[in-house]
């Protein structure tokens, strides 16, 4: 993900409506429109507004089934804004972040820093 795209997706959530609606999805699965704005007590002509927001960040996705259109939590744009966001989290040491994820080896969030190059001095040579 780029920064730009990460950018949109956390700015999306940074309200109080749409971060609701993004954890009611992911919680739920899909719903249509109607049940999901009873649920998070907002109007309809509002929830079309700010779960526009969060389809354009990428962190919703809907499928309309004949007159009802069901939207879901877009889990790939997800871990797309998680993964930027955690993206060089440990500086190479996965040590720090080995309780971040219960379950998911902390070599999986960051790899190993890679290892200082050794200079050389001047006028030694490569043995072959």
């Amino acid at each position: 993900m780029k920064s730009g795209q990460a950018l949109e997706a956390f700015a999306a959530l940074a309200q109080e409506t749409r971060l609701g609606i993004l954890r009611h999805l992911i919680r739920i699965g899909a719903q249509p429109a109607s049940e999901i704005a009873d649920a998070v007590d907002v109007a309809p002509s509002t929830f079309s507004f700010h779960v526009a927001v969060l389809e354009r960040a990428k962190l919703v996705r809907s499928q309309r089934n004949r007159r009802q259109i069901f939207y879901s939590a877009d889990l790939n744009g997800v871990r797309d804004m998680l993964t930027f966001l955690l993206e060089d989290c440990c500086n190479g040491h996965p040590e720090i972040c080995a309780n971040l994820f219960p379950g998911i080896a902390a070599a999986q969030c960051c790899p190993p820093a890679p290892k200082p190059r050794v200079k050389r001095e001047a006028g030694s040579k490569k043995s072959r």
